[in-house]
């Protein structure tokens, strides 16, 4: 007998989880498997993302490494392409089927557990797949926080208003957890930042969140969502309600209400939707595209197929208004997943099935360092209170006592040391240099508005072979080109001391042939 599980998210490691535990014995034995398929070998705890790109948390200890946590479940990292639930199949595709060339496999199965989760939700915004940045996954999140530091580098090295303008301005898309977590924790990381460049005052970032209804985090309720508006602002945060994004063509965000900001940086975290598996399998889809559910986590009308979290559409038993669905949040994920999992055993055992029932406790959301808004069982909390409250719940939350202990350590240090400022970049390319010292030449085009490594002369003994840059003809990528506007009111920048060489504008060169520039983002 197989279990088939489709993600390794919240729903995904809990049920694996819960179901490796109660079918111990038939795992030693052999009458029973528990198979894993996932895109990644760790399971994202997300609300941990925006402290991750803020560095007050390593990016390792946001994730949980699935083959220790299931030590007994067949873990499968690949793609689920299709699924053919009549046949009882899924096609998969791994990193083993790509290189040998072999094509995707079919895993069979007896139960399938369908949790893909969710991918962000875009809109066709001119310029927005072009340069938008997303913030779901902890490669974006420490991917952000690089960037963000890299623009300050620029323009503290720039001399055109407008470069150094573009660089320091940063435009968030969306008002849910998402989006004002991640730009109130990047703002306390640059502003604290600034004070080490010579050149660079807090006051010259420029931080909007824009966002399409009348309040931000709906999940705290009408009042916290006012307070942390209050909040933001008062810390210069140009928070725009009732606003949309019209275009970000050209690398200038153009606002609803007629604004226009030059930016490098945009974060688009305005909504999520289903994973497109869901749109490949033959089960029944909902209108928004999610998998039709019965309150007992079955797929209607599908006998043997499960599913929860994101892309299950599971009526919710509690609320006041029939037909409404659970929230697609990971306080119902992780519920659903127990409940799940005991009604998988309880079909195998021939026992009668359970539905799912869970009052929403509430929600917590951080401002950043020290500050938050909780609304809790009726209550509601703000400030440092609101912030412990915050750090106190994700740390009980997130899984493994190993990952609770080095976290709780990490918060423990930080608060002993000063916070980390430096940019890992060039994690991104790690065989940059030595392709460079085999002869590969430079491997990626050169980001404009940033200044290049000193070039290097070859070496005459060495003869030179020809080679194709890796990074040749890839355009550049998010956040890579100047702005074209000025804000109204700004001057030119202070210098940076350097003077440029004589005979030369002050632009400098492309290395011919040395050392080559960073990879763009």
């Amino acid at each position: 007998m197989r279990i088939l599980v489709v993600g390794g998210g919240y729903v995904g490691m809990y049920t694996a989880l819960r179901l490796q535990r109660k079918l111990k014995q038939r795992l030693r034995s052999g009458d029973a498997e528990i198979v894993v398929v996932t895109p990644e070998p760790y399971m994202t705890y997300q609300p941990f993302l925006p402290e991750a790109a803020a560095g007050s948390i390593s990016p390792r200890h946001v994730v949980v490494p699935l083959r220790r946590v299931l030590d007994h479940c067949t873990i499968v990292i690949g793609e689920a392409e299709r699924i053919d639930h009549a046949k009882r199949t899924a096609t998969v595709t791994t990193l083993a089927t790509a290189e040998d060339g072999t094509g995707a496999l079919e895993i069979g199965y007896d139960e399938i557990v369908i949790a893909p989760g969710s991918v962000s939700r875009t809109l066709p915004i001119p310029g927005l797949a072009d340069f938008g940045i997303g913030f779901k996954t902890v490669e974006e999140a420490i991917g952000l926080r690089n960037h963000v530091i890299e623009q300050m580098d620029i323009a503290s090295a720039t001399r055109d208003p407008a470069i150094r303008d573009a660089a320091l301005t940063f435009v968030f898309v969306g008002g849910g957890y998402a989006g004002v977590e991640a730009l109130a924790e990047l703002e306390d990381m640059a502003r604290y930042t600034a004070r080490y460049y010579h050149n660079i005052k807090p006051t010259d970032l420029r931080w909007i969140l824009v966002e399409a209804s009348d309040r931000i985090l709906p999940e705290v309720g009408e009042a916290m969502g006012r307070y942390a508006v209050g909040e933001l602002r008062g810390r210069s945060v140009d928070v725009r309600l009732e606003t949309r994004l019209e275009t970000c063509e050209d690398r200038v965000a153009v606002l609803s209400d007629g604004s226009r900001f030059p930016t490098r940086t945009l974060v688009w975290t305005a909504g999520v939707k289903p994973s497109p598996l869901l749109a490949a399998t033959d089960l029944p889809l909902t209108e928004r595209g999610r998998l039709r559910c019965t309150a007992t986590l079955a797929v209607e009308g599908m006998p043997h197929a499960w599913a929860a979290g994101d892309a299950a559409a599971v009526p919710d038993l509690t609320a006041a208004e029939p037909g409404r669905e659970t929230a697609p949040n990971a306080q119902h994920a992780v519920r659903q997943a127990k409940v799940l999992a005991d009604n998988v055993l309880a079909t195998l055992d021939g026992r009668p099935l359970t539905e799912y029932r869970h009052t929403y406790a509430g929600s917590v959301a951080s401002l950043g360092l020290h500050k938050g808004v909780a609304h809790v069982y009726g209550r509601k909390l703000k400030g440092y209170p609101a912030w412990l409250m915050h750090r106190t719940y994700h740390l009980s939350r997130v899984p493994t006592f190993n990952r609770k202990a080095r976290v709780l350590a990490e918060w423990t240090l930080a608060g002993l040391f000063k916070r980390e400022i430096v940019s890992l970049g060039s994690l991104e390319h790690p065989r940059a240099e030595f392709e460079l010292a085999a002869g590969g030449g430079p491997v990626a085009p050169q980001r404009p508005g940033t200044l290049p490594r000193p070039a290097t002369s070859p070496d005459p003994s060495t003869p030179s072979s020809p080679s194709t840059p890796r990074g040749a003809g890839t355009p550049p990528a998010a956040g890579t080109s100047p702005g074209d506007g000025i804000r109204p009111g700004d001057s030119t920048p202070p210098g940076d001391g350097i003077s440029p060489p004589p005979g030369t504008d002050g632009r400098p060169e492309d290395p011919p042939g040395g050392r080559p520039p960073r990879t763009p983002r």
